[in-house]
């Protein structure tokens, strides 16, 4: 077993109970699955997790202010946002589609229909109205 510690195992004696076991061999499987994506699919799996949270804040942030650039009717604001949005929710798959080598052709499909749901949720929240409640804004203009 490797134990990642600066203090040496047997100063604190514990039970080893079946959890380390299947802590290293789910963390052995992962190791190896990832090792395989990147010699038989030339994909990184590091780079899509790192551009899949790195791109997170983004996506919620720009909904955010989608959802404000439309209930003030501010259209160009609507527009760079929503781009913004689309750009951080298809990076990562994006990615997998330009780096990627040999895939299957059904990991296109779904790569496709990531990409479609994408833009489908995207035409939703921009079809939706916010729901914003009446004279909401208008406190700093004199009324109540």
């Amino acid at each position: 077993m490797y134990y990642v510690s600066a203090v040496p195992r047997r100063l604190f004696p514990t039970i080893v109970t079946g959890m380390d076991w299947l802590l290293h061999t789910v963390l052995a499987w992962a190791g190896r699955q990832m090792e395989a994506a990147r010699e038989n699919y030339g994909v990184n799996p590091v780079v899509f997790l790192a551009l899949l949270l790195g791109t997170s804040p983004f996506f919620y942030y720009s909904i955010y202010r989608m959802v404000r650039a439309l209930a003030k009717k501010h259209l160009n604001e609507v527009t760079l946002w929503s781009m913004i949005f689309l750009f951080s929710a298809a990076a990562p798959y994006l990615y997998v589609l330009v780096a990627g080598r040999n895939f299957p052709w059904w990991v296109y499909i779904i790569v496709g229909l990531l990409l479609a749901q994408v833009v489908w949720s995207l035409v939703r929240r921009l079809i939706k109205k916010p729901t914003a409640r009446d004279g909401e804004g208008k406190q700093g203009q004199g009324q109540p």
